[in-house]
């Protein structure tokens, strides 16, 4: 029944690979130069953030602009290394230009593929938007930042303002800015977590799942990227379109130094750039009202262990949130690894607050499905909202950003005898590493000069590290196929 309902869905998909113009004779490197206007998200700007935006200094943010521009202008092409994209269009620039009636864009030399009879896709032109609202919106939050006081703040606005209640209000600021936060919606928002670099046949897995989702009126929040990322939200697509649900929401929530790597596939309808990996990942469980697992590599081992170390939080014992692993059959090894290297880290309780269903994506819609009715009520009887989840605890821990240098790599707690909570985020600080070292582009540039991110731990951690790490290596799960994978990291 799987391979029948996507036969046709595949062949379209193949085709799509292969047509990068509209002009058969183009090649993907062939370029064009033109001026667009913003559509969708931030078609007005003032001409401090104009010139905010123009900066081209060592402290501007133009390249962090170029990178990301390029990245949505280069959908379709599958690549996970920044700089490889920037190497094949060496020239691309983008400049923001103030007029009378609003701003332009002067972009120069964008691939071609981004036009159909010389107009730009609305989809990319519309994501292109949300990286300039995005970006401005940050700088936003920056300046607030600085700005804030507690001089003439009551103890109750004190109280309130804490350094991990400010995050959290940030990223609802954001979120909100971009318009996700909807409060006459019903909960139905599926966070679906995976890896880019999979097999056809996890990635038609996913497809068959999403599918389900969408008949049941679900909407899909992913990392926006491809492979598992993008086969949900696929599935879900065709569902939508038989169930004439005409409000479907595709949701892809990024960071700069990701989506450098990994463009937003076509279908992600609302994009949002978070400042950095831990507000991105706050995001999703804000905004999530339940979350799938599919398989992955050290970015869905991440996910896992921020968000199960959240969980693990008392404050949060009580709080309802399903979280499903699955994966067909041939990915049962995979999450039988996961699965004991959360028990020998985290232990039963971790492994208490997920379910893992192996080939059956009827069963994981129907429990999804379950899950969030339990939420709804939860919600109801507590008066929360349904759009964000303020009542869960979020530490420190998993709000500060973690910049992956040799020496913060090699200085992470490891040890299974502190706190639980504290050991996952040690841990997800690890794979994080690993995930810069990997795809981003200051990552690989400490990898070249310094050589491999060394991490150590006692012995029998550092077992099961290699065990994961190297079945992700041996199942091409840390580089996209045909890449070959030369680890960032050592075990010490």
């Amino acid at each position: 029944m799987q391979s029948s309902v996507y036969e046709l869905d595949r062949d379209v998909e193949e085709m799509s690979a292969k047509d990068t113009s509209s002009q058969p004779h183009k090649t993907p490197y062939d370029t064009v130069s033109t001026l667009v206007s913003p559509e969708g998200a931030l078609e007005i700007l003032s001409q401090l953030e104009v010139r905010f935006l123009r900066d081209k200094s060592s402290y501007g943010v133009h390249q962090l602009l170029r990178q990301s521009a390029l990245a949505i202008l280069n959908a379709g092409v599958e690549t996970d290394d920044a700089r490889s994209t920037l190497e094949r269009y060496p020239d691309f620039d983008i400049e923001v230009l103030q007029e009378d009636r609003g701003i332009r864009l002067k972009i120069s030399h964008v691939p071609a593929h981004a036009f159909v009879d010389g107009k730009m896709i609305r989809g990319i032109r519309e994501q292109l938007s949300s990286v300039l609202r995005d970006i401005v919106y940050i700088k936003v939050l920056r300046d607030l930042s600085m700005s804030e006081s507690l001089e003439h703040q009551t103890s109750a606005d004190q109280a309130a303002n804490t350094a991990s209640a400010r995050i959290t209000n940030q990223v609802f600021g954001q979120l909100r800015n971009a318009g996700l936060l909807v409060p006459s919606r019903e909960p139905n928002m599926v966070v679906c977590w995976g890896g880019h670099s999979i097999s056809r046949e996890e990635y038609d897995y996913s497809k068959s799942v999403g599918y389900r989702l969408g008949l049941r009126e679900m909407d899909i929040c992913t990392g926006c990227g491809p492979g598992a990322m993008k086969g949900p939200m696929k599935g879900a697509n065709v569902a939508h379109a038989k169930q004439r649900y005409r409000h479907a929401r595709y949701l892809g929530i990024s960071e700069p130094g990701i989506i450098a790597a990994e463009s937003p596939n076509p279908i992600v309808n609302q994009l949002i750039i978070m400042p950095d990996i831990e507000k991105r990942l706050e995001a999703f469980v804000r905004v999530g009202h339940s979350i799938i697992v599919f398989p992955g590599g050290v970015g869905t081992a991440e996910e896992i262990l921020y968000l199960l170390g959240i969980l693990l939080q008392p404050e949060n014992k009580d709080i309802p949130f399903p979280v499903i692993f699955t994966g067909p059959e041939s990915s049962a090894e995979y999450f039988k690894e996961i699965d004991e290297f959360i028990g020998a880290t985290l232990g039963k309780e971790a492994q208490q607050r997920y379910q893992i269903i192996i080939d059956d994506p009827e069963a994981v819609a129907i429990s999804i499905r379950q899950g969030i009715d339990e939420v709804r009520q939860f919600r109801r009887e507590h008066q929360d909202a349904f759009y964000f989840n303020w009542r869960l605890v979020v530490p420190d821990d998993f709000q500060t950003p973690f910049v992956p240098t040799h020496e913060a790599m090699a200085s992470l707690d490891l040890n299974t005898d502190q706190d639980k909570g504290t050991l996952a985020a040690n841990l997800r600080r690890a794979f994080s590493g690993i995930v810069a070292g990997n795809v981003k582009a200051q990552g690989i540039e400490a990898i070249e000069q310094h050589g491999p991110f060394k991490l150590n731990a006692p012995e029998h951690v550092m077992k099961r590290l290699d065990v994961l790490l190297t079945s992700f290596v041996d199942q091409q799960r840390m580089k996209l196929p045909g890449s070959r994978y030369v680890p960032c990291y050592t075990l010490g």
